[in-house]
């Protein structure tokens, strides 16, 4: 029985597990949204809204800690300088979870994971005349 165990597997053993999180944690700042499933998703983000409390209290303590758990400088320090001076003035609730439905292949539900200010890039239309001139000639 697993009353009281929270937690999931994901098919990992605890070193593993703790590397996906650092490295989905790494590419959420990096990008400000990934595509993974639903399950990963529901793991990591508990861990992502401590990371950027940790980058909202800005002390030098709080960066080494982000530093150990995310392995990766930059993103550390974008994590300080970037993301976390975004959510100055929110209280928690830095990121949002949207469901998409299943993967093709295997059907796992998929999820964003995104921040909460994450703006999609719109794809740069091109219209019929400005095609013609930049068409080589």
């Amino acid at each position: 029985m697993r009353h009281q165990k929270s937690g999931r597997k994901l098919g990992r053993d605890s070193a593993h597990r703790k590397a996906l999180y650092a490295n989905l944690c790494c590419s959420l700042f990096e990008h400000g949204r990934i595509r993974t499933t639903e399950a990963k998703a529901k793991e990591v983000r508990p861990i992502a809204e401590q990371m950027i409390t940790l980058g909202k209290r800005g002390d030098i303590h709080a960066h080494r800690q982000a530093v150990a758990f995310l392995r990766s400088k930059p993103v550390a320090h974008a994590l300080f300088a970037e993301v976390a001076p975004r959510f100055a003035d929110r209280p928690g609730g830095y990121t949002r979870i949207v469901k998409l439905g299943a993967r093709q292949g295997d059907a796992a539900p998929m999820a964003y994971l995104e921040l909460v200010d994450y703006q999609p890039v719109a794809p740069v239309t091109i219209g019929a005349g400005e095609r013609a001139a930049q068409a080589p000639s």
